[in-house]
């Protein structure tokens, strides 16, 4: 089931963003999100969904703007993350359909991704789903010691 996070999905939703920060490339971010980092998440994100299985929150997706100024407004960013025992099940792409509709829903032109290329998932994921690559940027970001690349994919909706 996809649904709209509310507060009481915030400790699941750090218990899953924090183990990406700690342990994966997915996220360049090495700083450990805080309850009031996701609750103000929740209330100001243009979208916050959560992936419910089993009656357990087991992944999130969150729109929020690409950049600031209002001739962006109509391109959004998203970030997803699925707990890795519920990969592979089309939770993720549930999760991104259901985040597209809110966004067109929003009159959102066109969808960002902004994919660790040391994820190797990440590409043929939003590939997989209708995100086309149409940039690369060398040593975006430093985690675990080294340099990793950003790949920006785009879907227009």
């Amino acid at each position: 089931m996809i649904r709209a996070a509310t507060q009481a999905d915030i400790p699941a939703i750090l218990m899953l963003w924090n183990l990406a920060i700690r342990e994966t490339l997915i996220t360049f971010n090495t700083v450990e999100k805080s309850p009031d980092d996701v609750a103000n998440a929740i209330r100001v994100y243009d979208a916050f969904l959560v992936a419910e299985y089993d009656g357990q929150v087991v992944g999130f997706a969150a729109l929020f703007p690409f950049r600031t100024g209002v001739g962006y407004a109509h391109t959004k960013e998203h970030s997803i993350i699925v707990s890795p025992s519920a990969r592979g099940c089309g939770l993720g792409r549930a999760l991104i359909l259901t985040l597209e509709t809110a966004a067109r829903d929003q009159g959102v032109h066109s969808m960002i991704a902004g994919v660790s290329a040391s994820n190797p998932d990440g590409e043929p994921f939003h590939a997989a789903i209708g995100f086309d690559t149409v940039g690369r940027v060398a040593d975006a970001g430093y985690k675990f010691g080294q340099w990793h690349d950003l790949v920006l994919m785009q879907k227009k909706l």
